[in-house]
């Protein structure tokens, strides 16, 4: 394992001007640090610039409100609070406005992130070892917040010659274990610990780490895209302006077993509907074994057979109709919710009997809801088929259901297959009156 240095040393470049389009920024950059009095720069030194003055020279500094510029930059909104918006950019970050700064420009106009930061970052570079003879790493930061934690911190969002990653797995701790998961996020560190000798109070854009040779390359490197976590490795891909979306109806799935414990929490999650009279209306019967799912399923379809077949629909046309019911029969778990109305009131007119009844309907739709949303979370697929309410009595009886359970439709679960297809827009104009 190789030892760390003795000594960091991190300065601030001073003397680099307001920087304007077309700016040749690594001669700037060269000027100041070389000044007298300035840190200089020498081989294996990492250069750590805020990415604003990347921007400017790169012309990215556009005339736009601030709400337009952000709408125009944003991939995936992450969340929403009052004005804040955290949002997912192109480039795969997940920061507050999509990285749109109206500060230190002038008015009416936003400058947004480089459209490449690390081919910005290895521009740099090379303009640098031009103009130098010197190799060194170079950063790209930008500012963004933390989930769970309060303030904001400089991050890399650009890297070249620079290792972004240093991986510590398969070494030994202090005391003989083997390490598993470490994974340092070094570009990061370095952007951070550099904040400390600049920033936009301070006006000093561009810092200098030196001590770190260790971790400057002589190729350019992944870059700080490297940084950016795989979707299907983020276990909080989903922001809160994510997860009503995210419930979609899946009908197709793998055969990949489903976590039990997953529909367990995501029934709690249902259980956090509203309900009339303080009642908790809501039951629910998960069906996993074979034999289970069979003798349900065959039965309801005999009886959906037997209906069609009354209405005078024929073969070809039955076995059309109950085709809709196959992902019951191709998932891997299956959850019947059911309806408990015990507590509902009793009244002498059928008026309000039918809306005692419809209210706990309602609710019953709530929990239904809230389990395919918490599904979606837990990233299963669940297709919501309402083959039980039209034979309510047929399938108490083969899932052999307490007295007053009635089945309201069943929800199939499992791994999806496929990605779901675009959801078309809906306006919400088209669904509204306003009175």
């Amino acid at each position: 394992m190789t030892a760390g240095p003795a000594e960091i040393h991190i300065s601030g470049v001073s003397g680099i001007p307001e920087i304007a389009s077309g700016d040749d920024v690594a001669r700037l950059i060269a000027d100041a640090a070389l000044a007298e009095g300035g840190p200089g720069l020498r081989a294996g030194d990492i250069l750590v610039v805020t990415s604003k003055v990347v921007s400017k020279a790169e012309g990215r500094v556009v005339s736009a409100t601030r709400e337009d510029a952000i709408a125009a930059e944003t991939v995936r909104v992450v969340a929403r609070r009052g004005q804040t918006t955290i949002a997912q950019t192109r480039h795969g970050f997940v920061l507050a406005a999509a990285g749109v700064d109206a500060s230190n420009t002038a008015p009416g106009t936003v400058v947004l992130l480089p459209e490449d930061p690390d081919e910005s970052a290895r521009r740099l570079r090379k303009a640098l070892r031009a103009r130098l003879g010197v190799a060194v790493g170079v950063i790209v930061t930008d500012t963004m917040g933390r989930p769970w934690r309060t303030g904001q911190t400089d991050t890399a969002i650009g890297a070249a010659g620079v290792l972004p990653l240093r991986d510590h797995r398969g070494e030994p701790d202090t005391f003989g274990n083997t390490l598993e998961v470490t994974v340092a996020a070094v570009a990061d560190e370095i952007a951070a610990a550099a904040d400390l000798v600049k920033g936009k109070a301070l006006q000093i854009p561009v810092a200098i780490v030196r001590g770190l040779a260790a971790l400057v390359t002589d190729s350019d490197g992944p870059g700080a895209r490297a940084l950016v976590r795989p979707a299907n490795e983020d276990m909080f891909r989903l922001g809160a302006a994510d997860v009503l979306p995210a419930r979609r109806t899946v009908r197709s799935f793998t055969g990949q077993p489903v976590d039990v414990a997953a529909v367990e929490r995501a029934i709690s999650a249902a259980l956090t509907a509203p309900a009339p009279h303080h009642s908790e209306p809501w039951r629910f019967v998960t069906v996993s074994s074979e034999a289970a799912r069979t003798a349900l399923l065959d039965v309801m379809l005999d009886a959906w057979t037997a209906d069609l077949r009354g209405d005078g629909f024929t073969d070809d046309q039955i076995a059309r109709r109950t085709r809709r019911g196959l992902p019951l029969r191709n998932a891997p778990l299956i959850v019947i919710p059911c309806l408990q109305a015990s507590a509902a009131h009793a009244y002498p007119d059928e008026r309000r009997s039918r809306a005692e009844q419809d209210m706990f309907t309602v609710s019953m739709g709530a929990a239904v809801q809230n389990l395919l949303v918490a599904l979606a979370v837990e990233n299963l697929g669940s297709a919501w088929i309402s083959s039980t309410l039209f034979c309510q009595d047929v399938a108490a009886r083969a899932l052999d259901l307490p007295a007053g359970w009635r089945p309201m439709g069943a929800v199939a679960v499992g791994h999806p297959a496929a990605s779901p297809p675009p959801r078309p827009p809906r306006d919400p104009a088209a669904f509204t009156l306003t009175r």
